[in-house]
């Protein structure tokens, strides 16, 4: 299989015919074989129904459906696990983006990047509800980690096939996509693509996803970082914490053997032990994510490394596909 499209789709039966019309022209100018795997996110107004029309009707359409609302992160995962496309393409199901853009995301892939995000440059939403809450949380996301796209909540994108079956995601990391994949060394690309005002149905996002969106990016800065190592995180907390509580108590003691200042009715006494115990409680806690983390990837086998090319003796080099891009909670 040349191209795998997935679709996430919850509630988007009005949209479904002429996405699937735009979907089927752009991957006739691809050329070769193709996949469209739709996955209902536990629809309720008809769209099982019309996805079912279209698999009965065109064989390159497969077609996965949720028993209920799993979240669009579990649709792109049970898509990226089912497909089968040397090239694998996301993008929404409520015709805001634009199918005609799949054969430049393609082209570029082909360039040699691992991954290329579509930039919605002239975004068609309203503000308040939708562009705000997106520049907010792409802000926060370039300004913690160290891949610096412009527009990460875009689903319009392109992946080599290797890269997005391997992807392991959970929560809500979907946004987090090209933040992983740069955190373990995949080559990343972003091309401005076209975006269209909605005119079926309603958005799924606000405002309110901001405080998610910081929350699962403490999740997946921790993850990329210190998953392999969490002492350096709560050792260095405990240690200042700790060293700070011990100095401030040599302090007191100081005051009180040789000042003869009382101690028994200062807070500072009490602040001082609470941070050594503290510090103390979070040392501790980064030993025992070291063991936890030790058992995980040793019980399972899995490497704390990625392999881009294992060049062997007397043999061509070969890209390891089956390299593991991984966001494991």
């Amino acid at each position: 299989m040349d191209v795998s499209v997935v679709v996430p789709v919850c509630n988007e039966r009005e949209n479904l015919d002429q996405l699937h019309r735009e979907i089927t022209a752009a991957l006739g100018r691809v050329g070769g074989s193709y996949e469209v795997i739709y996955v209902d996110d536990g629809s309720i107004d008809g769209t099982t129904e019309r996805l079912k029309t279209l698999h009965g009707g065109d064989p390159h359409v497969r077609l996965i459906i949720f028993r209920r609302n799993f979240g669009q992160t579990a649709a792109m995962a049970a898509g990226f696990r089912h497909s089968k496309g040397r090239v694998v393409v996301t993008l929404d199901g409520d015709l805001q983006n634009d199918p005609a853009d799949i054969p430049m995301l393609i082209n570029k892939l082909e360039e040699g990047y691992d991954l290329v995000s579509g930039w919605r440059r002239r975004r068609q939403d309203h503000f308040l509800s939708r562009r705000l809450p997106s520049m907010i949380a792409n802000f926060i996301i370039r300004l913690t980690t160290n891949v610096r796209v412009h527009d990460y909540g875009c689903m319009l994108k392109a992946y080599k096939g290797e890269i997005a079956r391997s992807l392991r995601l959970y929560g809500e990391m979907h946004r987090f996509i090209p933040a992983i994949a740069g955190d373990l060394g995949a080559r990343i690309a972003e091309m401005p693509v076209n975006h269209r005002p909605r005119i079926h149905g309603r958005s799924k996002y606000g405002i309110g996803r901001v405080l998610r969106v910081v929350l699962d990016l403490l999740t997946v800065k921790f993850l990329s970082a210190f998953s392999t190592r969490p002492i350096h995180v709560f050792g260095t907390m405990g240690i200042v914490a700790g060293g700070a509580g011990g100095l401030l108590l040599a302090w007191l003691g100081f005051q009180r053997i040789f000042l003869g200042v009382e101690l028994g009715s200062r807070p500072i006494v009490l602040l001082a032990l609470l941070a050594v115990i503290t510090g103390v409680q979070l040392v501790t806690l980064g030993l025992l994510g070291e063991m936890l983390a030790r058992t995980y990837h040793e019980s399972q086998g899995k490497p704390v490394y990625v392999i881009a090319e294992d060049l062997v003796a007397g043999q061509e080099s070969k890209p390891q596909s089956g390299s593991a891009i991984v966001a494991a909670r």
